[in-house]
């Protein structure tokens, strides 16, 4: 039987936290998300992670710390830096997306706010990062 996947969902937005899990419930990949409201908490839980997840999706206006800084210090730590991250935000600026790129953000996707479109978002997301793309052996 396969190992569950974990996803590391970094997240302030209670509804958004709501449909991204819904969403991923109705995907085919088996998986464990876990949880952080603002950049600070997720931090914390991310260097105490064993195993570390195999994918973070960030949204970048977070409180306390945003996710700028929370991408900074994951692409910064040798220990973390191999986990994909995709930006999922509502934000289209061009300057957040070229900073998010900049600091090795693996893919930027705007959050839509049609609900079958940001199903169909997640779903994508999941099918290539969790079942298509080859991801380095989770250690912690």
């Amino acid at each position: 039987m396969p190992e569950r996947k974990r996803i590391f969902l970094i997240e302030d937005n209670r509804g958004d936290i709501r449909l991204i899990q819904e969403a991923l419930k109705s995907t085919a990949t088996e998986c464990d998300v876990i949880v952080a409201r603002d950049g600070m908490e997720a931090m914390q839980i991310l260097q105490a992670q064993d195993p570390y997840p195999d994918l973070i999706l960030l949204d970048l206006n977070l409180p306390k710390k945003d996710g700028r800084e929370v991408l900074a210090e994951i692409k910064a730590d040798p220990l973390l830096k191999h986990i994909p991250v995709v930006v999922l935000t509502t934000s289209r600026n061009e300057e957040d997306i070229h900073k998010s790129y900049d600091l090795h953000v693996n893919c930027y996707i705007a959050k839509s706010r049609n609900l079958p479109q940001l199903f169909k978002i997640i779903q994508g997301i999941e099918e290539f990062w969790l079942e298509t793309a080859t991801l380095p052996i989770r250690t912690g």
